[in-house]
């Protein structure tokens, strides 16, 4: 047989190969000696000579893989080949499965924490290396619930020590409404609905830049802030023919998912657009409401820093100036009440006492609307004072030496009393 082996018997040089029911052997021809048994092999210098060796000897016991780690490295491939990702990505994704691997508590976790781990290692690839890609998106693709994915995605963070930048709130915004279907004439969209992508992607950036300029993204999911803006300024671009346009039938018409609090983030965004026409001279005329205000959104976005400073100021300022004025407009024989006469501000019909209704503070919604917090009821006590004392306890009691002496006189006294007969 070519490749120069010998029998370790004999030293026969004359090896054939012999197969015995399924399996290949190397047998002597001369001494009928088999030379392998066995095909579990790897690399052994014992291969040089066309001997084989046990699989435990070999160092294919070093590589050893379980079905199950063989099983998650196939759905990371298989998920970065899904969202197009580059072959670097994959390999890194790869990597950083095989070393959380390792560690016992995932090895040991249950089967759901395993499949989610495999959308952690694609995620904290894709942020590294500033992809713009969600977690919501990765949790519709494994159909795995966004509560287990966050705390799984953390406690990979922190066993490997990763350093993970937070994605880009304008990339995340790019990629998000590029998904929405309002671009292109279809049968389900309304020509009146279809919309030009650069524009509303414009709009909608600035949209969600005013809301983190008032505290709107601050400690929230971004998926529903940015779901708000990209209505709006979906509403605002044709105001006459969108405004009876609901939230839901919007994410309905572009085949995107509505975020629970969508709604309420579009409200607080409402307030926010509200409070800065109030500072526009050509706006203070007009009596806006959440839905006429839709239609001046871009005059207030072309202001919007300056709005914002402003509101800011005043806000910090209104407090101290209405006290100043309430003392100087009050005269020495009108007790608490304003001087209707010297006022000049249109607030003539206020009754005596009464200050002119202040516009809304631009605060953080957890100062505007703090969470209720539930009052710990008091411990009921049931000890009155009024409780027998034992006379084991009673020396617990007493805290001075006088006491004590008091104490053993009086016993002493109640014994005397107790110990003399009755008189006939």
């Amino acid at each position: 047989m070519p490749g120069g082996g010998r029998c370790p018997d004999c030293g026969s040089a004359e090896l054939v190969e012999d197969s015995h029911y399924s399996q290949n052997q190397l047998v002597c021809s001369d001494c009928g000696c088999v030379v392998t048994e066995g095909v579990l092999t790897t690399t052994f210098t014992d291969e040089g000579n066309l001997r084989e060796v046990t699989y435990s000897r070999s160092t294919g016991k070093n590589e050893q893989v379980s079905r199950s780690q063989q099983r998650g490295l196939c759905r990371v491939r298989d998920l970065c080949r899904v969202l197009q990702l580059p072959p670097t990505f994959e390999d890194t994704a790869v990597a950083y499965y095989q070393q959380a691997y390792q560690h016992s508590g995932i090895r040991a976790a249950r089967l759901q924490k395993k499949e989610v781990l495999v959308g952690c290692c694609v995620l904290i690839t894709c942020r590294q290396r500033n992809w713009p890609l969600t977690m919501g998106t990765i949790c519709t693709l494994l159909y795995a619930d966004l509560d287990v994915f966050s705390g799984t995605y953390l406690q990979m963070v922190k066993l490997l020590g990763l350093d993970v930048p937070s994605l880009c709130l304008v990339d995340l915004v790019k990629t998000y409404c590029s998904s929405f279907k309002l671009f292109e004439a279809s049968p389900s969209v309304p020509a009146k609905y279809v919309e030009d992508k650069e524009k509303m992607l414009s709009r909608t950036l600035q949209l969600v830049e005013l809301a983190d300029e008032t505290w709107l993204v601050t400690g929230r999911h971004p998926l529903p802030v940015i779901t708000a803006a990209t209505f709006l300024a979906w509403q605002s671009l044709r105001p006459s023919d969108r405004l009876t346009c609901s939230l839901a039938r919007f994410c309905k018409l572009a085949s995107v998912d509505l975020p629970y609090p969508a709604s309420s983030r579009l409200q607080e965004l409402l307030a926010v657009l509200l409070r800065l026409a109030g500072q526009l001279a050509w706006l203070q005329v007009l009596k806006l409401d959440k839905r006429s205000v839709v239609a001046h959104v871009g005059d207030l976005l072309q202001h919007r820093h300056m709005l914002v400073r402003k509101a800011l100021r005043d806000g910090t300022a209104e407090p101290d100036a209405l006290d100043a004025r309430e003392k100087g407009l009050q005269g020495p024989g009108q007790g608490q009440g304003w001087g209707k006469e010297d006022r000049g501000d249109g607030s003539v019909d206020l009754p005596a006492g009464k200050r002119p209704a202040s516009p809304t503070l631009l605060l953080p919604p957890c100062m505007l609307k703090p969470p209720k917090r539930i009052c710990p009821t008091p411990p009921v006590c049931t000890v009155t004072g009024d409780e027998d004392i034992s006379d084991s306890e009673i020396e617990q009691y007493l805290r001075s030496p006088q006491e004590v002496r008091d104490f053993q006189r009086a016993q002493a006294a109640r014994q005397a009393a107790t110990s003399v007969p009755n008189p006939p």
